[in-house]
């Protein structure tokens, strides 16, 4: 019987960030304590201060995770000229606008500039790879890698290959971000907007109906998602929960008598609603109330302090020994 190893990072020393936005920092931070060097193509004339005060925001969180970072920064670089960026390089994480021609032409240059052996991926959260690659010359190289916000935390990066990405460009990738303490999902087929996206947006459609109805406001309905559903499906998905809720008939007893219920009375009482002026005000104002008080930095914060120790309660803190 064979024993596979874990995967690790000894073939990646060098990783070139294109775009050093709240995705690229991420990224870079992660990257950084785990031990590579890192440098930022962005073409914002302040992008270094920006990227330095961005990494010494998320430092606390990346050493809660018991991930080195001291001197976090001595091994970050920038680099102007995206051939010569990503020249020498061992992974490119893109992160550029979400506009597909621009991709396209960032692509073009990073295939030729880039070494044969380094693995391609872009942040896109929507862009299909397929798309984006139509303008290489060897589509075969590049991967969706789509992290969920923020990327030094959040243990899920979706895996998504296009219609020519090859197996061992999606092995390559799944071991990557393994090897950085991730969880990768390979995704079976290309759709927009991937899985977590696409859940996230679902819900967060009915949550505007539910406070634009006056139903409740945000923070009551934030009370509830948290104090309920975000508390169950933090420990179990909703495959999961309603296969437990169907008793010792699993999943088959909970659609014949719960499911088809729910399709018919409350899947068409669903809302659809829309950011109109009265509905985006309401919005507004009550996120005002709510959370009016903190800066984003102090509420980013309280976040990621709550996120850590629910990582850490549930055993996925990344292991700082990769």
């Amino acid at each position: 019987m064979s024993i596979t190893s874990a995967p690790t990072l000894d073939s990646y020393q060098r990783a070139a960030i294109i775009g050093g936005g709240v995705i690229g920092v991420s990224w870079a931070g992660l990257f950084l304590a785990r031990g590579l060097d890192v440098v930022i193509n962005d073409p914002r004339p302040d992008i270094e201060d920006l990227v330095r005060a961005g990494l010494e925001e998320i430092t606390p969180a990346l050493a809660a995770l018991g991930l080195p970072t001291g001197n976090l920064t001595d091994r970050l670089g920038f680099e102007a000229d995206l051939a010569t960026a990503v020249a020498g390089t061992d992974v490119v994480q893109e992160n550029g606008p979400e506009r597909l021609e621009l991709k396209q032409q960032i692509w073009r240059t990073v295939e030729q500039a880039a070494p044969a052996h380094a693995l391609l991926a872009t942040s896109t959260s929507s862009i299909p790879a397929t798309a984006i690659a139509d303008a290489m010359r060897q589509p075969e190289r590049l991967i969706v890698g789509h992290p969920f916000n923020p990327p030094h935390l959040v243990p899920l990066v979706e895996v998504v290959p296009g219609t020519k990405t090859s197996p061992r460009t999606v092995q390559q990738a799944k071991d990557f971000y393994t090897a950085l303490g991730k969880k990768p999902q390979v995704l079976r087929k290309e759709i927009p907007g991937f899985v977590a996206n696409r859940l996230q947006s679902a819900l967060f459609r009915e949550c505007v109906n539910l406070v634009a109805q006056g139903v409740v406001t945000e923070q009551e309905l934030d009370g509830i998602v948290t104090a309920s559903i975000g508390m169950r499906w933090a420990v179990a998905g909703p495959f999961r929960t309603f296969h437990l809720g169907g008793g010792p008939g699993g999943l088959p007893h909970f659609i014949e008598h719960l499911g088809r219920a729910m399709e018919t009375s409350m899947w068409p009482a669903l809302g659809n609603p829309t950011f109109d002026e009265a509905t985006t005000a309401l919005l507004i104002d009550q996120a005002r109330q709510a959370f009016g008080d903190g800066t984003i930095e102090e509420l980013a914060a309280e976040r990621d302090r709550a996120q850590i120790a629910l990582m850490r309660a549930l055993g996925e803190t990344p292991d700082s020994g990769i």
